[in-house]
C-alpha cells in the first residue's frame, strides 16, 4: 500500500500543478466566451486544436523515451543530453518550416485570414519543446514542488497577459483614443493576443528552467540515439493518432461541415470547442494521474507483486473517475454557467458523451503499461491508429449531417474501442488481476444513475429539484463504494481510521 501512497502523493504534487494551473486556464472560459462570439471563439479553438499535434510531430516520443532508458545504468549519464539536443535540432527545423509556410497551414486548419496565428504558434510550440525535457527530468527526480511552482506561476502569468489585452487595453483606449496603448493593441488581433499570452507563459517556464540546460555534459551518443528513434517511433505514431482521437475533430468540423460561411462553421466548432471544455474535470484528473504515473509504472516494474500494485491504482483511479462523472453531469446546470454565452448552451447534450468518452481514455492510459513496460511500443502505435481510424470515418460520414454530435459519439467509441482492445491484448501479454467485473459494474452504475436523473428531470423541470436529486445519488453512490471498498479504504492514511 505504500507504493500506492507514494504514487498518490506525486499525483497530488503533479495534479496539483496540473489541475490548478489547468483549472485556472479552465476559469478564463466564461471570461472568454463573454469576451467573444462564436465564431471568433470557434477561431481559438482550431488553433489551439492543431497545436497538441504540431507538439506531438516537436517531440516525438522522447519525454516517454527518457522516462524508459534513464532507468539503466549504463545510459543514465547520456540520456538525457542525447534527447535533448536531438529535440533542439529538430525543433529548430520544424519552427522555421511552419513560420516560412505558415499561409498554408493556416488554410489547412480553417483560418487562412490569420497566418500571422501560425508564427505565435509556433513560438510556443518551439519553448514547450525545449522545455519538455528539462520538466520530464523534474517528474524523474521526484521534483513535484518545484514543478508544480513552475507551471501554476506560468499560468497566472498567462491569465494576467490575456486580461491586460482584452479588458485593461480596450478600456485605456476608450478613455484616452490617443494613448500609447495603441503601440502595442490592435482590437482586431483577438485570438491573437491569447496566443500571445501563451507565448510568454512558455517563455517563462524555458527562462526558470535554465540551470537544467547547464547541470550536464553536452554530448551526442549516436548508437544511443538510434537505439531511441526505434524505441520512440512507435509512440509518435500512436502520439498523431492519439491528438487526432483528442482534438483533431474540431479541425474535421470545420473540413466537413456543410455550409459556405465560414462564420458559421466557425460558430459550430466554437459551441462544441465550449462545450467540451465541460468535460475537463476528468480530462484533468487524468493528465495529473498521467503525470505521476508514468515515472511510477516505470520504477515500479522492478518491485515485487507489481501486477497487484498496477490493479490496485486500477481500482482507485475508476472510482475516481466515476465521482467525478456524477459530479459534471449530474449538476450540468451548474457548470454551464461557466460558458457565459448562452447561445452555445445548444451544445450541452455533448457533455455526458465525452465525459464517459474521457473515462475511457484515463482506463485505457492505465491498461497501456503492459506495452510501455517493454521495448514493444508497436501494440500502442497499433491500438491508437485503430482508434483515429474509428474517429475518420465516423466524422467524415456523420458530421454533415449531426455536426458536433458526430464528433462526440466518434470520441465516445474511438476512447471505448482502444480501452476495450488493449485490456483483451494485454491481458495475454502481460496478465494484471484488474477486478474487472466490479470495475465494469461501476461503471455501468454511474451510467444509470444519469440517465435516472435525466428522465426524472425530464418529468419535473426545477432548477432546486434537480441540484438535490444529483446530490442524493451522488452521496449515495459514494456510500455504496465506501461499503463495498472498506478494506481497502481501510488502509489508506486520514480516511481509514474513520472507517
Amino acid at each position: 500500500m505504500s507504493s500506492i501512497k507514494k504514487l498518490a502523493g506525486q499525483t497530488v504534487w503533479y495534479g496539483a500543478s496540473t489541475i490548478f494551473s489547468r483549472f485556472l486556464n479552465y476559469l478564463l472560459t466564461p471570461y472568454l466566451t463573454y469576451k467573444l462570439t462564436e465564431s471568433v471563439y470557434g477561431e481559438m479553438t482550431l488553433v489551439y486544436a492543431a497545436i497538441p499535434f504540431l507538439n506531438t510531430v516537436f517531440l516525438y516520443g522522447m519525454e516517454t523515451a527518457y522516462f524508459r532508458y534513464v532507468q539503466k545504468d549504463e545510459h543514465k549519464s547520456q540520456i538525457y543530453s542525447t534527447a535533448f539536443i536531438s529535440i533542439l535540432s529538430t525543433t529548430i527545423l520544424f519552427s522555421f518550416l511552419m513560420i516560412v509556410f505558415n499561409k498554408q497551414f493556416a488554410e489547412i486548419i480553417s483560418i487562412k485570414e490569420h497566418p500571422e496565428y501560425i508564427v505565435i504558434s509556433a513560438l510556443i510550440i518551439a519553448f514547450d519543446a525545449f522545455s519538455a525535457l528539462p520538466f520530464a527530468k523534474l517528474r524523474q527526480e521526484n521534483r513535484p514542488r518545484k514543478f508544480a511552482f513552475i507551471r501554476i506561476t506560468g499560468i497566472l502569468l498567462n491569465i494576467a497577459v490575456v486580461y491586460f489585452f482584452l479588458s485593461l487595453c480596450p478600456s485605456l483606449v476608450k478613455k484616452n483614443p490617443n494613448s500609447v496603448v495603441l503601440l502595442i493593441y490592435n482590437k482586431n488581433f483577438g485570438v491573437g493576443y491569447i496566443l500571445v499570452a501563451n507565448v510568454v507563459q512558455s517563455f517563462f517556464q524555458l527562462a526558470v528552467l535554465y540551470r537544467e540546460f547547464f547541470r550536464h555534459k553536452w554530448n551526442f551518443n549516436f548508437v544511443l540515439w538510434k537505439e531511441i528513434m526505434v524505441y520512440s517511433l512507435p509512440l509518435t505514431i500512436a502520439g498523431f493518432a492519439g491528438v487526432i482521437n483528442e482534438t483533431f475533430d474540431r479541425i474535421m468540423l470545420g473540413w466537413w461541415y456543410p455550409s459556405t460561411s465560414e462564420a458559421v462553421i466557425r460558430s459550430q466548432v466554437g459551441i462544441y470547442g465550449a462545450c467540451y471544455k465541460l468535460s475537463i474535470l476528468i480530462s484533468l484528473f487524468i493528465q495529473a494521474f498521467r503525470m505521476g504515473a508514468e515515472p511510477f509504472f516505470f520504477k515500479q516494474s522492478v518491485q515485487e507483486n507489481a501486477q497487484k500494485t498496477y490493479a490496485r491504482v486500477m481500482k482507485f483511479f475508476v472510482i475516481t473517475i466515476t465521482v467525478m462523472f456524477l459530479v459534471v453531469a449530474l449538476y450540468l446546470d451548474v457548470w454551464k454557467e461557466f460558458i457565459r454565452n448562452e447561445k452555445m448552451w445548444v451544445g450541452l447534450k455533448v457533455v455526458p458523451i465525452l465525459l464517459f468518452a474521457n473515462m475511457f481514455l484515463g482506463i485505457y492510459i492505465n491498461l497501456s503499461i503492459w506495452y510501455r513496460l517493454s521495448r514493444k511500443t508497436t501494440p500502442g502505435a497499433v491500438i491508437t491508429l485503430i482508434g483515429a481510424a474509428i474517429t475518420l470515418i465516423i466524422n467524415y460520414i456523420f458530421i454533415p449531417r449531426y455536426s458536433y454530435m458526430a464528433c462526440a459519439w466518434a470520441t465516445f467509441i474511438c476512447y471505448g474501442s482502444m480501452m476495450v482492445i488493449s485490456y483483451f491484448w494485454g491481458q495475454k501479454a502481460y496478465r494484471i488481476p484488474y477486478a474487472t467485473k466490479k470495475l465494469v459494474a461501476y461503471l455501468v452504475i454511474v451510467a444509470f444513475l444519469y440517465f435516472l436523473h435525466h428522465f426524472i428531470i425530464g418529468i419535473w423541470k426545477n432548477y432546486w429539484f434537480s441540484i438535490g436529486l444529483a446530490t442524493i445519488f451522488t452521496a449515495a453512490y459514494g456510500l455504496f463504494i465506501v461499503r463495498i471498498e472498506k478494506r481497502e479504504f481501510q488502509k489508506l492514511p486520514y480516511i481509514g481510521k474513520w472507517l
